[in-house]
């Protein structure tokens, strides 16, 4: 059973830091391009980051960049997204998620597996 598990959300003050950490299992983490996606009440899940199996080819969205860093750990089957500079708008529910194929990887559909989410909610 394949299974990602987000944690690290939590309420932060703008201009303040959190980093998200996802714990993977029941795949091989290091055939897997891993992303970062966000989800806003009543909204559609959007593209954050993403990063390839060498964690040497990384993408972000406009908004984040400069701002948010994803990386990762094989050895620990670990994805992580350190997330500075935070705003309001940074509110939401953030997902983990893996890609076995090859190309792009800014799209929800691309993905073959998702973790739970976990809230983070940026105040004034």
């Amino acid at each position: 059973q394949v299974q990602l598990v987000e944690s690290g959300g939590g309420l932060v003050q703008a201009g303040g830091s959190r980093r998200l950490s996802c714990i993977t299992s029941g795949l091989t983490f290091s055939n897997y391009a891993m992303g970062w996606f966000l989800q806003a009440p009543g909204k559609e899940r959007e593209f954050v980051a993403s990063i390839r199996w060498n964690g040497g080819v990384t993408t972000y969205v406009d908004s984040v960049k400069g701002r948010f860093t994803i990386s990762r750990d094989n050895a620990k089957n670990t994805v992580y997204l350190q997330m500075n500079s935070l705003k309001p708008e940074d509110t939401a529910v953030y997902y983990c998620a893996a890609d076995r194929t090859v190309g792009s990887t800014t799209h929800v559909y691309e993905y073959d597996y998702w973790g739970q989410g976990t809230q983070v909610t940026v105040s004034s």
